[in-house]
């Protein structure tokens, strides 16, 4: 897994309050949906993202999209 795809795991661990592997598979699930389901010019640019190609150093909102994905799946609020 790429260390974006683990931090945004951590995150929903820590969010939603499943264990790390449910969040890894999770995490997986809705990126491989987001994929299919974006224009490829952007489904690419999140490719690049994920695999670290992407100067992130201003930041990307993980938090948020992890409390995001985590209301998704019904975790803690």
């Amino acid at each position: 897994m790429s260390n974006i795809k683990t931090e945004i795991a951590e995150l929903v661990v820590k969010k939603v309050g499943i264990p790390k592997d449910k969040a890894g598979q999770a995490v997986d699930v809705v990126l491989n949906f987001l994929k299919q389901k974006l224009p490829p010019t952007v489904a690419g640019q999140l490719d690049a993202i994920l695999a670290g190609n992407v100067d992130l150093s201003d930041g990307i909102g993980l938090d948020d999209a992890a409390g995001l994905l985590g209301g998704l799946l019904g975790g803690k609020k």
